[in-house]
């Protein structure tokens, strides 16, 4: 399979979410087998699975701006504050739109 047809939100996983992809397919989509694999706590393994949700459904936003769904992977990511993510995207958005 060529790169043209990998489907771009998977482009835009790092490869610890490939990896964690992959050993959720290998245990069955088991999130108590899975934290026993990562030696971490079901409730740890949830919140990454929800953060990789995340990442995926921004990444298949069509209507998105780049430096929006930047500012918003890295709130999801928790390197900035939701806040912090929300007013940067309306200054951006401000700006944008010239106010």
């Amino acid at each position: 399979m060529g790169e043209r047809n990998i489907p771009l939100w998977i482009l835009s996983l790092d490869s610890e979410d490939i990896e964690f992809m992959r050993k959720f397919i290998i245990n069955s989509g088991s999130l108590k087998d899975l934290a026993k694999a990562y030696e971490v706590s079901y409730p740890t393994v949830r919140i990454r699975l929800d953060r990789l949700i995340q990442k995926i459904e921004l990444a298949q936003d069509e209507n998105s701006q780049p430096l929006v769904n930047f500012v918003k992977k890295l709130a999801i990511e928790e390197r900035i504050t939701l806040e912090d993510a929300r007013l940067i995207i309306e200054k951006y958005n401000a700006e944008r739109k010239g106010i």
